[in-house]
């Protein structure tokens, strides 16, 4: 599995309504070894890993899928019930449609509807009974990423979106919201939260088998976060080779010649998913240093070898920039 970091603020995001459902927060982070001082930090960042069990435990918690989120819960058990509704489908189309149609059955003050434009098709979600404010706007977030990724997982491949359009300003950093939706271009505070894709992606194939669907429910949110296709954008492609080679990080002209581009090309096209090569080259490092961080038994010296650097001052200093903390600070708090 990559290793992959992901914003605090959607940490925070899970954890909003934690406290008025009668659940400790500081426990629920500490039983996942993510230190409650981060919670704190504007930049810091935690593993996909232990995010992905922090939301699983805290919807568990709720008994609520939508976090609080929604006007009623929505209890634990209706997405594994919505998923064998769907996994009988033929196509995406039908899939989709069976998907909007289950959460439309639930009185949650937002569902998603699919909807088709000439050669677009919108899952678009609606408010019911003019039922929205800001205090659930993470839930449209978590609704477009959820469709997202599960109809990806679908087909098996990373469904390339049009354009994502959000009600709310950005509350992370937009690049992000962008990596949460695989580098695909995103607008907020639009009229209302939509996915746009093309209408030609609705007579994909279902790949998935109820089989499949079997593994996939053993933890659905972490696979959805780290699912990788034989279809990857340019950012993954290069984020691969850079990971394989953190000893020795190659430069941009030699990562262009193995993938059998023009470096140029490649600048443009990372450009086009909102990134660079030295972003990428900082995330690995990052993301690496996240993940062995939270293992046993490695110095920071190690650790900061792993993650592709030669010295470690050059690695604390890195952090720091990184997280806001210095690994020590950040190890001593998990």
């Amino acid at each position: 599995m990559r290793d992959l970091s992901i914003s605090v603020y959607f940490a925070r995001a899970v954890l909003k309504n934690a406290v008025a459902q009668g659940l400790d927060p500081i426990s629920l982070l500490r039983k996942h070894r993510i230190s409650p001082r981060l919670m704190l930090e504007s930049n810091a960042r935690i593993s996909i890993e232990r995010f992905a069990d922090l939301q699983v435990s805290t919807l568990q918690a709720m008994n609520d899928e939508t976090l609080g989120y929604g006007t009623r819960p929505l209890p634990v058990g209706c997405w594994s019930m919505m998923c064998h509704a769907v996994i009988g489908c033929e196509t995406l189309g039908q899939a989709i449609s069976r998907y909007c149609r289950f959460y439309q059955l639930f009185d949650l003050g937002l569902h998603p509807a699919l909807a088709e434009d000439g050669d677009l098709a919108h899952v678009v979600l609606q408010t019911q009974n003019g039922r929205h404010g800001a205090n659930n706007d993470y839930l449209h977030e978590l609704l477009l990423f959820n469709t997202h990724r599960f109809a990806s997982w679908l087909v098996q491949e990373h469904l390339p979106i049009q354009a994502v359009h959000l009600e709310s300003a950005p509350q992370a950093p937009a690049l992000d919201y962008r990596h949460m939706f695989l580098g695909n271009p995103i607008e907020f505070e639009q009229p209302c939260s939509q996915l746009l894709l093309s209408r030609t992606v609705l007579e994909k194939r279902i790949a998935q088998n109820e089989s499949s669907l079997r593994h996939f429910l053993r933890h659905p949110a972490l696979i959805m976060l780290t699912q990788e296709y034989a279809i990857n954008s340019w950012t993954s492609r290069v984020r691969n080779l850079v990971h394989r080679q953190l000893r020795d990080i190659p430069e941009l002209n030699d990562v262009a010649t193995t993938l059998e581009v023009h470096p140029q090309t490649l600048r443009r096209r990372l450009a086009a998913e909102g990134t660079t090569f030295k972003d990428i080259k900082n995330q690995v490092r990052r993301d690496t240093a996240l993940h062995f961080l939270g293992k046993q038994g490695l110095s920071i010296e190690e650790i900061s070898y792993r993650a592709g650097f030669s010295e470690s001052s050059a690695f604390i200093r890195a952090f720091k920039g990184w997280t806001g903390v210095t690994p020590y600070t950040y190890r001593k708090g998990l």
